[in-house]
Formats: C-alpha cells, sequence, structure tokens
C-alpha cells in the first residue's frame, strides 16, 4: 500500500513524557516477579486486530502482524526489510518526517498522526499512524496503524450536514464564508489565477408572500426549485473555465453565486443576467403555478484588500439598491453611490447630538413685495455647520431629521430662534414698519409635538406678535389634512399665526379643498416662475405658462390668499408676475439667503427694483 498526503494536513501528537524502569519496578520487600515467557509476546504481537510492525533503527520493518499486513494489502512476510515511513506515509510532510526521526534516534517518546493510504485495490484508508519505542532496552520502535475510516466518513457526513442547507441541499451560509474567507486569504489568489473576486447576491422578490398565503410547504418546494435553476446556471457559467461559481443558500429567500479568479464585472453582470432570465419561467409546484422575479447585489474587485464582511456589506448595500430601483434587476456596485450611502449614514447618527452641540444656524431670505419692491418679511433656512462636511443645505438634512424624528426638537429650535431674531429686529428699528419671519414646519413636527402649545409658548417668550409669523407646510402635507392636523393649524390660524402653502403646483392642487383650510399664503413652487426666464432678450414668454399662473393667482385671491413666487432670478420674470398680480416675491433676483446683521441692513434702507413695465 503506498501513501498519500490528500485529504487534511496531518498533525503530530507528540508526547515527551518517558517512563523510566522506575515505574516498574517492585517494591523492596516484595517477591520479583518472573517476566512473561517471549513466546507470549509473540502470540499477542501475531493475533492482535491492530496493525503493528517492529521497525529498526535504521528505519527499516523487522516484523509485522497479520492484521499490518491486511491493513497494507500484503503479506506480512513481504514487508520484512522494507521502508516503514513509505509505508505509512510519514516522509510527505516535513514536520512529522522530523518527528518520526526523533523517535527513531530516541529523542522523542512518541509520534500520532493521521495518514490517508492508497489500498492496492484502489480505495483509500483513513489510519491513525503512532510511532513509539520498544519496551525495555530492546533497540527500535513499535509501530502501530489503526484503521479509521469508518470515523472518517461519519464525521465528512456529519459535516456535510452541517455545512448543507436541508432545503435546497446547497452550501449554507456557514460554509459559504469558509470558502469566501479561503478565496480572499492572500497565498490563494497570489499563487494563481486573476486575482479579483466577485459575488452576485440574489433575494427572491415577494418571497413571503408566498410563504403567508400557500404555506411554508409551498415555500420550501419553491426554493429548492431556485436552487436548482441558480445551480444550473453557475454549471452553464463555469464550462470551460477552471470551475464553476459556488452557489448558496445564505438564509431565508437570500442566495449567492461565489465567482473566484473572476474576470471583470462583465462576466458578473451576465452571471447575474443568466440567474435572471432562469427565474422568469413559471414554476409548477403541487397544481400551483408561481411566477416570480428576483433582484440581484453584484460585487467585483480585486481580492487584495477585501474581507468577506466588506464584500458582504457591498453586496447588500448593492441588493438594497436593487429593491430600491425597482426590483426584477440586477444593480452593480457603485463607489460614489455607496459613500453617499455612508455619509447620509454618518449625517443620520451625528443628527441629534448636534442640535444639543450648537450647531445648526439661520439664515434669512427676504421676501419682497411685488408692487413697491420693499422688504416684507424673511423666510427662515436652516443651516448646518457640520465639523466635517462643511455648511450642509436643508436638502442634506432635513429628509433624515423627518425619518428618525429629530425633526420635532430641531424644528422647535428654528422656531424659537426665528421668532427671537424677528423681535430684535423689530426692536432694533422701532421707525420702521415690522417685517414678518416665516418658519418651514414639517408634518411630523404636527404629529409628533404639541405645535399649538409650542407656538403659544414662544410668541409668549420672545413677545412677537402673532401675525407676525408665518408657518409653511408643503402642499402635500396639508391637502387632506384632517383630525388632529387640521385641528392645529385652525387654532393656530385662530390665534392670528399665517398659515402657508409652500411649493404649491406640484402636489394635489386643489383649490377646491383649499378653500376650507386655515390658509392665507400660497407660495408658488419655482418651476412655475422659471417658465418665464429667457436667455435671448428678443423672446417672448409663452402664453400658457402665463396663463396658468395668472389663473392661479386668479383664484388665490378670490379665496382670499396672498401668493408669493418662489426662484425670482430675473427683473424680466419679476415684470410678467407684477403684471399679473402677484403679491411677494422670493429669489435671487433680491437676494440669496443672508445672515441676520445683513437683513438688518437692509431694513428700512433699500428698495428692491420691481422691474419695468
Amino acid at each position: 500500500m503506498s501513501g498519500t498526503s490528500e485529504g487534511p494536513t496531518p498533525t503530530a501528537d507528540l508526547d515527551r513524557s518517558a517512563v523510566t524502569e522506575s515505574d516498574f519496578s517492585a517494591p523492596a520487600c516484595a517477591e520479583s516477579r518472573p517476566d512473561p515467557p517471549a513466546d507470549a509476546y509473540r502470540t499477542v504481537f501475531a493475533t492482535a486486530p491492530l496493525g503493528m510492525a517492529v521497525v529498526d533503527r535504521e528505519g527499516l520493518v523487522v516484523d509485522a502482524n497479520d492484521a499490518f499486513g491486511t491493513l497494507l494489502g500484503t503479506a506480512p512476510d513481504a514487508l520484512d526489510g522494507r521502508i516503514a515511513a513509505d509505508l505509512v506515509d510519514l516522509a510527505s510532510d516535513a514536520r512529522i518526517w522530523h518527528a518520526y526521526r526523533e523517535v527513531l534516534r530516541g529523542r522523542q517518546a512518541k509520534l500520532r498522526c493521521t495518514r490517508r493510504l492508497k489500498h492496492p485495490d484502489g480505495h483509500s484508508v483513513w489510519a491513525q499512524v503512532t510511532v513509539a519505542p520498544l519496551a525495555g532496552s530492546a533497540p527500535g520502535v513499535l509501530l502501530s496503524v489503526a484503521d479509521i475510516s469508518g470515523n472518517r466518513e461519519l464525521q465528512a457526513r456529519l459535516r456535510h450536514l452541517q455545512m448543507h442547507d436541508p432545503v435546497t441541499r446547497l452550501p449554507n451560509r456557514t460554509l459559504f464564508f469558509e470558502r469566501l474567507s479561503a478565496a480572499l486569504e492572500a497565498e490563494t489568489y497570489e499563487q494563481s489565477g486573476t486575482g479579483r473576486i466577485g459575488l452576485c447576491y440574489l433575494d427572491v422578490d415577494g418571497f413571503k408572500a408566498v410563504n403567508d398565503t400557500l404555506g411554508h410547504r409551498i415555500g420550501d418546494r419553491l426554493l429548492a426549485a431556485v436552487a436548482e435553476r441558480l445551480t444550473r446556471v453557475a454549471d452553464e457559467a463555469g464550462y470551460a473555465r477552471t470551475g464553476a461559481p459556488l452557489v448558496a443558500r445564505l438564509g431565508g429567500d437570500e442566495f449567492a453565486l461565489l465567482v473566484e479568479d473572476s474576470t471583470g464585472t462583465e462576466q458578473l453582470a451576465d452571471l447575474a443576467e443568466a440567474a435572471l432570465e432562469a427565474l422568469q419561467a413559471p414554476f409548477d409546484l403541487a397544481g400551483q403555478r408561481l411566477s416570480l422575479t428576483a433582484s440581484i447585489g453584484v460585487v467585483e474587485r480585486h481580492a487584495a484588500g477585501t474581507t468577506a464582511t466588506g464584500l458582504m456589506q457591498a453586496a447588500d448595500t448593492t441588493l438594497y439598491w436593487a429593491k430600491a430601483d425597482g426590483k426584477a434587476r440586477w444593480t452593480l456596485f457603485d463607489p460614489e453611490r455607496n459613500a453617499h450611502r455612508m455619509t447620509r449614514q454618518a449625517l443620520s447618527s451625528t443628527l441629534r447630538p448636534a442640535i444639543d452641540r450648537g450647531e445648526f444656524a439661520l439664515e434669512y431670505q427676504p421676501l419682497v413685495g411685488m408692487e413697491d419692491g420693499r422688504l416684507r418679511g424673511v423666510e427662515a433656512l436652516v443651516r448646518w455647520n457640520h465639523p466635517q462636511f462643511g455648511t450642509l443645505t436643508p436638502n442634506r438634512f432635513i429628509g433624515l431629521a423627518e425619518e428618525d424624528g429629530s425633526i420635532v426638537p430641531l424644528g422647535r429650535w428654528a422656531l424659537v430662534t426665528a421668532c427671537r431674531q424677528a423681535r430684535r429686529w423689530q426692536l432694533d428699528h422701532p421707525d420702521e414698519a415690522p417685517i414678518f419671519v416665516s418658519v418651514n414646519v414639517a408634518v411630523r413636527q404636527v404629529w409628533d409635538s404639541d405645535l399649538v402649545a409650542d407656538v403659544a409658548e414662544t410668541l409668549a417668550e420672545t413677545g412677537l406678535a402673532p401675525h407676525l409669523l408665518q408657518l409653511e407646510l408643503t402642499e402635500s402635507a396639508v391637502m387632506g389634512s384632517a383630525g388632529r392636523p387640521l385641528q392645529a393649524l385652525q387654532a393656530l390660524s385662530d390665534m392670528g399665526v399665517r398659515i402657508a402653502i409652500d411649493d404649491f403646483g406640484t402636489g394635489y392642487s386643489n383649490l377646491a379643498y383649499l378653500s376650507r383650510l386655515p390658509v392665507s399664503v400660497l407660495k408658488l413652487d419655482g418651476s412655475f416662475v422659471r417658465g418665464f426666464q429667457y436667455d435671448d432678450p428678443g423672446d417672448r414668454p409663452n402664453p400658457a405658462d402665463e396663463v396658468v399662473v395668472e389663473a392661479m393667482i386668479q383664484l388665490a385671491h378670490r379665496l382670499g390668499l396672498t401668493v408669493t413666487a418662489e426662484c425670482v432670478e430675473t427683473s424680466a420674470q419679476a415684470t410678467r408676475l407684477r403684471h399679473i398680480g402677484c403679491d411677494t416675491g422670493q429669489g435671487w433676483l433680491y437676494s440669496r439667503p443672508v445672515s441676520p446683521d445683513r437683513i438688518s441692513e437692509l431694513l428700512g434702507t433699500e428698495t428692491y427694483a420691481v422691474g419695468n413695465p
């Protein structure tokens, strides 16, 4: 029988404790026992079920029993004079070979290792090999070999069960990460291949509905059918290549296709496309004909510098993008998009503490009368002076604040700060008509806080008159309001506070419903005003643009509402808006958002151009 080094790396268990003669010496007063006859030892050696051989100091077999010959598939007598290390494959592993030589020389007490041996009839035998010195002062060592193939097979079956999903029979999450981690080890990708790795992370769209409506039995059969199709896709992708992608079920309705030594994003894109195409055909399961789709996140990159955790995070993020983009598609990982996501996450985690640290500030943009060009009010706009990302405008963080609820304390801070500033302007310029301040309010502030009480308390604390405060809510937040939001708006209006609808014309635009709301101001969305802007002075306004805006202004006036136009950037726009009856304007033509000190300078000292007839 010849040895082979296939299989797991063998290990040597080195026992350095030596047994001395004194361990077996009898007490002085005890009667000496005679040594057993030599033929008794010979009988035990010959008939033992454990394969054994006596090896001399040169490493040659001196004697072998029948069990040893049977294990190696040869007659015991034919083993005499053979090199023992070759018979049980001790020389192929440097560490084991060194330990074996140390035992032969008497420098080490014992060697124990596991070897995979090749039987002459072709099958493999897993053997536990033990080498120990002979008893007494006899030269040489005793080599014993035990057949542990049964135990190894049992261990292999148990490992297979442990590493495979019982529903789909695919490798499970544990085996997948074992393979992934091995593929990312430097010695793996540096020795051969492309040095790249790719992953398709697949999720079955709407699988929960299948379980909920048809039961888990049908759901399991569907998962098994999906696994079968994905395996077929992987096999076809691996044809004429060094190996097929690993298909694994990571849990639930999530699958992964791992491509080692990938050749680039095109290979992974083709694999993802093939997977989606394979799942398009309906599934016939127990009389049920089911159609499904899947979403796939695709990642492909250099293996160097990549970790299993990092690769899976990128794949999970990309899968989320595929779902968010409409499902039934694959999406390739985009570092720039991911950087934006990471920034968004960083902002979200620091938003609430930033309020307490005083990182927010208000700037104010003038609201100008279209007829006389005088400053009538200002809109308070929040800025976040972020220590890492610099000054951030509301579009970078207001959505996050609404999601996590921090819009409530942030909105309360903005309300108090704006009202306090408006009152300060009034006190600093007693000879000028006071200007109102307009503060944006998110619909979540109406639901999650007592907005009416907050406003009443703020007005009382700052001394600002209610009619000098205007609260802006988006059209989609106001239209269809009922219950608590409507009651809050009515209470604020009864208090004397003005309610304005921001970005009007982008949502419901239901003027009939608007007449039943306590609203006093409409702010036309900038998209209407931009329709009045022309690059060539010889161009004439589009009559359709003016007709729509003029109709909205006239209807608003008939309902007793005033109209503010947003995003006024040119004098031509201001002129057209003034001619069709718009009340106030706001935009860069008049001023960008500025500091409170700049508003103080504008009070009573500046009249804005209203445009030429």
